[in-house]
């Protein structure tokens, strides 16, 4: 027996009138505050290590990424139904899983401004590009558009988060930049962009920091 964990559509039918359209619409619109809201996970940064004597910051966080593992699961196992999940995603790792996983992989593992410019650029320039290249005349501005807003977050958390120099700071943003839009594109049926975009840019950005050590101070 299937277990339903929405309305039948009734808020996302009253989101997409809100927007002028139908429910597909507001579908639509849902998922991409979904996406959006993965920059949460960057409050991880902002909390302290023991949130109790008992429970670490990274034991919630790994606690939620589990559920999210554990729900995936129980959709192809049980039946559960979820609300804004697209035709393709029905017997597949849905794409919210692999985005959980890129992002918990990415604050974890990464040095802290790579991991705030790889989870900004998925989680906001993702999207961005879905809506640019929905119709002609937006799709003009692919991908350049989409292009400089990953580049300027990137830059922006090299340099107020990492205080890294000037150069090194706009080098990497446009590595990184290229990356992304570059594993974005191909479409497979076993992985999701949502977590190569997000770990292989800055898989490749801490490689950099890994074996140059003193780039991000590099003054020519």
């Amino acid at each position: 027996m299937e277990m339903r964990l929405h309305r039948g559509g009734r808020w996302r039918s009253w989101l997409g009138a809100r927007f002028g359209g139908d429910a597909a619409l507001g579908d639509r619109v849902w998922r991409r505050c979904l996406h959006l809201f993965g920059v949460a996970v960057l409050l991880y940064y902002l909390l302290p290590v023991q949130l109790a004597p008992w429970l670490s910051t990274e034991e919630v966080l790994l606690a939620a990424l589990a559920m999210v593992i554990v729900l995936e699961i129980a959709r192809h196992t049980v039946g559960v139904d979820l609300p804004t999940l697209r035709e393709h995603e029905e017997h597949r790792v849905a794409s919210y899983t692999w985005f959980a996983i890129g992002l918990v992989v990415a604050v974890l593992l990464f040095p802290r401004p790579i991991a705030v410019a790889a989870v900004l650029g998925t989680a906001l320039v993702d999207p961005l590009i879905g809506e640019l290249r929905l119709s002609p005349a937006r799709r003009r501005w692919y991908p350049a558009g989409a292009g400089a807003v990953y580049a300027g977050l990137a830059l922006a958390s090299f340099a107020f988060v990492g205080r890294w120099a000037t150069l090194p700071s706009v080098a990497m943003a446009v590595v990184m930049t290229i990356v992304a839009l570059l594993v974005e594109s191909p479409k497979l049926a076993w992985l999701d962009d949502d977590l190569t975009m997000t770990l292989v840019p800055g898989a490749l950005a801490t490689a950099v920091l890994f074996f140059a050590p003193g780039f991000p101070t590099f003054v020519p």
